[in-house]
C-alpha cells in the first residue's frame, strides 16, 4: 500500500510517495512539469508488487515545505543534489532511476554525475540534455516545438496567463488524467509559490551561460518517446545515440508527451523489463 512520507533534506522537507518494503532494492521516480508524483501511482504499485521499494518525491518547488524562493534555487545542480540526498536517506547506495519530462532532464544529470550509484535509467519523453540542445539549435521542427521555453523565461506574465480560468491551459494538458490526478495537480499548483517555482526550472537552466555539465552515459538506459510528442521531435531523439556508451534501448510509441496517461501498459511492460534485467 502506498503512503505519503515526509523526508527532510537539509532545510527542505519533501512530500514523497512510497510503496513496497524498504528493505528491497530502491527505485526513485521523478515527475515532470506540470505534474506531481501522483503520475507514478499505478507504476509504483506494479513495481512494489515485483519486490522493489519505490519512492517518488514531489520535487523541489512542488513540495509544500521544499519550495524556496528565487531562480537560483532551481539549477540542475541543486535538483540533482536533492535526488542523491533522498537516496542517502533511504540508505540506497545503488538504485534504479526513472524520470519523465523535467524529471528526465534532472535524471540524465544524476546518471552522468554518479553512474556508480545508478543500476538502470529510464527516461520518458526527454532525451539527453545535449541531444535536445543540439536539436533546438539546428532542427527547424524542434525550434518550433521549443518556442514555449522562451515564453516561460519572461517574468510574471506566464504565471498570470496560466492561472486564468482556474488553470485552463494546464487543464488541456491534463485532459487524459483521472479526476483524482487532476484534483491533486490543482491542489499543488493552487499554492501561491508552486507555479513560479516550477517555471524557475526553465529560468534557472535555459538562460544564457547556464551550461549543464553532462557527457557520455554508460548506465543501462531505456528511452521511451511518443512519436506525436508536442515538445520533443525526432531529431532530438536521433541525437541521443551519440551519447549512449552503454546498453541502450529506444522505444518509440504511437503517443504524445503524456505517456503515463495514454500509453500506460506499453510503458509498464518496458519499464518492468528494464529494471528487472538490471536488478542485483
Amino acid at each position: 500500500m502506498q503512503q505519503i512520507r515526509q523526508i527532510k533534506v537539509r532545510d527542505l522537507e519533501f512530500d514523497c510517495r512510497v510503496a513496497g518494503d524498504p528493505k528491497n532494492q530502491a527505485i526513485i521516480l521523478l515527475h515532470g512539469f506540470p505534474e506531481t508524483s501522483f503520475m507514478w501511482i499505478r507504476l509504483m504499485d506494479k513495481l512494489a508488487a515485483l519486490g522493489f521499494y519505490c519512492l517518488a518525491p514531489d520535487m523541489r518547488g512542488y513540495s509544500a515545505h521544499a519550495c524556496p524562493k528565487g531562480v537560483k534555487n532551481y539549477t540542475v545542480k541543486k535538483l540533482t543534489e536533492d535526488i542523491l540526498h533522498l537516496a542517502d536517506v533511504l540508505e540506497a547506495d545503488k538504485f534504479h532511476l526513472i524520470g519523465h519530462d523535467w524529471g528526465a532532464g534532472v535524471g540524465w544529470n544524476v546518471v552522468y554525475q554518479h553512474p556508480e550509484r545508478i543500476l538502470s535509467w529510464t527516461a520518458l519523453s526527454v532525451p539527453h540534455s545535449r541531444a535536445l540542445g543540439k536539436a533546438i539549435k539546428t532542427d527547424p521542427e524542434q525550434k518550433k516545438k521549443s518556442r514555449y521555453i522562451g515564453w516561460f523565461l519572461l517574468p510574471f506574465i506566464p504565471e498570470i496567463i496560466i492561472r486564468k480560468n482556474n488553470f485552463e491551459k494546464f487543464r488541456k494538458l491534463w485532459k487524459n488524467s483521472s479526476p483524482e490526478e487532476l484534483a491533486n495537480y490543482l491542489t499543488v499548483f493552487g499554492r501561491k509559490q508552486t507555479l513560479t517555482a516550477a517555471l524557475n526550472y526553465y529560468r534557472a537552466n535555459f538562460r544564457g551561460g547556464n551550461k549543464w555539465p553532462i557527457g557520455e552515459i554508460t548506465t543501462p538506459t531505456l528511452l521511451i518517446w511518443g512519436e506525436k510528442d508536442m515538445a520533443i521531435g525526432r531529431a532530438a531523439i536521433d541525437n541521443n545515440l551519440k551519447y549512449m556508451k552503454g546498453d541502450y534501448t529506444l522505444l518509440a510509441l504511437e503517443g504524445g508527451h503524456w505517456l503515463m496517461q495514454t500509453n500506460y501498459l506499453e510503458v509498464e511492460k518496458a519499464v518492468v523489463g528494464h529494471v528487472t534485467k538490471y536488478r542485483t
